[in-house]
């Protein structure tokens, strides 16, 4: 049946035919979040994306979450040695001192911030940019206003938080709706 689904439903061509990549694109990618910990999260774990493919980061989610004691700040602030070398023989996440090293400063950062979704959705007057995207490679990978939340991020003592991850993150919490003109999904 979720065959049938994915071949009459239109998408954004970078989805793959994995059940899991399907899932995120039609229930999550582009909806706008306004959950302070939950944008937190996924700006973490696009943290973690850098270098590799999003559907691997999509598969060890729930590892991530349970590795992270569900991605609550003030238990990883608290974190420091003990906990990055036990999280450095976690199979189960992407193994990386410094973006294990720089969750934790930036649970700490995050705490520093009043209301995290206002603090984000202010760039955006509250509502998503909606862009008209006919290609996927037409999408660029960063833009200026992912480079000035960036900038404002590392001012704030956050790391692995570059334009592109900031891109992305935007795309995926629905602060900008990215789903091609083609896409089913882009209402």
């Amino acid at each position: 049946m979720a065959e049938d689904t994915k071949n009459t439903i239109v998408r954004c061509d970078w989805v793959s035919t994995e059940q899991i990549e399907v899932d995120y694109h039609d229930t999550e990618w582009g909806v706008p979040v306004r959950d302070s910990r939950a944008l937190w999260e996924m700006l973490v774990l696009e943290g973690f994306q850098a270098g590799l493919s999003w559907i691997t980061i999509l598969k060890k989610r729930e590892n991530f979450r349970e590795a992270f004691c569900q991605f609550d700040p003030e238990v990883i602030a608290s974190w420091g040695d003990v906990e990055i070398e036990r999280l450095l023989t976690n199979d189960g996440i992407v193994r990386h001192r410094g973006k294990i090293a720089a969750t934790i400063g930036n649970a700490r950062a995050y705490l520093q911030i009043e209301d995290f979704s206002q603090w984000c959705w202010n760039y955006v007057e509250g509502e998503p940019l909606i862009s008209s995207w006919d290609r996927t490679q037409d999408i660029p990978t960063s833009t200026p206003l992912s480079t000035r939340i960036s900038k404002d991020l590392k001012t704030k003592g956050f790391r692995f938080c570059g334009p592109t991850i900031v891109y992305a993150w935007m795309q995926a919490v629905g602060i900008v709706n990215d789903h091609l003109n083609t896409c089913d999904l882009r209402d």
